[in-house]
This record gives structure tokens, C-alpha cells and sequence, in this order.
């Protein structure tokens, strides 16, 4: 459903995309799902492929295009997730599939995000999104595991649209996008076997 109502959408930012001529019209990227099981996320490309002298990414801030800033703000580049929904590895709702090279960074507590299926939206995204420190990002996630219910991700779905149109908390203060999860003091060893372990399990 979701796919065949927005391929006008989708079609007009791949022409645009095409049109800029910087770079591949999708950003394809893998991220960890339900139980940390890595899958390949689609996103419309917002940031030019530029490296600098020691071959490491430039900044954020240096490689986002115009048109990806607009994408961002209006949340378009997220439109090839649904593809993402159809396969089964992402929902509308849920904690947001961030980098692999996360999942060693959490604490236990933090890895508890896994225990259900990402999302395209959730209940950090529409309580402050990148404006937030990664700290309550993850403790909205959890509240979140622990309060799951249709109710709370029609909610989360009728917030998604507000914050969508206002454009708010697009970048986190001093940031073009939002600075690496460097883990904090509370991670231990084993987290992701935490995520692993099962627990709670959703569809889409």
C-alpha cells in the first residue's frame, strides 16, 4: 500500500536526485534489525561520496548536498524504506536502525532496542529526533520496548506527520546530521547477546 501511493513521490526525488548528477540516486547501507541480525537499509543518497587527504569521509556538514539537507527536513530520503517494510525487516514504527559497529558500544540496557523489528518512525523521532543526546535517545527506545502497544504506534504514526511538516530536531546542536555514538561509561561486554536472547517480538 504504502509503496504504491508514494512512487510518484519517490520517482520525482530520484529524477531530482538524477538531475543534481552528484552521485548514486540511493544510499544503500547495512544496518542491524531485530536481534541485531544486519540487513541492507534504503535510503534516497543526501551526502556527496567525498574523502578527504587521508582518505577518511569528510564532515557531515562538508559532504550534505542542498538537496539532501531539503530531503532530510522533510524526512524524504526515508521513502525507499518501504521497500525495507515489504521485505519484513523494518516496520512503520520502531527504534531507528543505526550503524553495525554500534552494537559493541551499548550497554545492556541500551541493547534492549533489539528486542524489536526498527522502524521508519518512532517514539525518540517524535520526542525531539537528532535534537536529543544519544543518552535519551536510548532510554525513549526502551520506554518504548516496555510500552508497546497498536495504540502507541498510531500515535507515534499521527506525531510522525507533525514533525515531518515543522522540520524540527533535523540535526543535533553543532552538527549538520548527528555526531557518532562513541558507547558510554554503562557499556559492558555482551550487550548484543542481551538483544539476542529473544524477548519481546513484533511484526510489521
Amino acid at each position: 500500500m504504502g509503496l504504491s501511493t508514494t512512487w510518484p513521490l519517490m520517482a520525482g526525488v530520484a529524477m531530482a536526485l538524477r538531475l543534481e548528477g552528484k552521485g548514486p540516486v540511493l544510499f544503500v547501507q547495512e544496518r542491524p534489525g531485530l536481534h541485531g541480525k544486519p540487513f541492507r537499509l534504503f535510503k534516497f543518497r543526501t551526502m556527496l561520496e567525498a574523502a578527504g587527504a587521508d582518505g577518511q569521509p569528510l564532515p557531515d556538514a562538508e559532504r550534505l548536498t542542498a538537496l539532501g539537507r531539503f530531503l532530510r527536513r522533510t524526512s524524504l530520503d526515508e521513502l525507499p524504506q518501504l521497500w525495507n517494510v515489504l521485505r519484513g525487516e523494518l516496520s512503520l514504527v520502531g527504534p531507528r536502525p543505526l550503524l553495525v559497529e554500534y552494537l559493541e558500544r551499548y550497554s545492556p540496557e541500551q541493547a534492549r532496542r533489539h528486542l524489536v523489528k526498527p522502524g521508519i518512525t518512532g517514539w525518540a523521532q517524535v520526542n525531539g529526533r537528532n535534537a536529543l543526546s544519544w543518552e535519551e535517545k536510548f532510554a525513549l527506545d526502551g520506554w518504548y520496548v516496555d510500552h508497546w502497544s497498536l495504540g502507541l504506534d498510531l500515535r507515534i504514526l499521527l506525531r510522525t506527520l507533525v514533525a515531518v511538516f515543522s522540520g524540527s530536531g533535523v540535526q543535533a546542536s553543532g552538527h549538520a546530521t548527528m555526531p557518532l555514538f562513541e558507547g558510554t561509561a554503562a557499556c559492558q561486554d555482551g550487550a548484543l547477546g542481551l538483544a539476542r536472547e529473544g524477548g519481546i517480538s513484533r511484526g510489521s
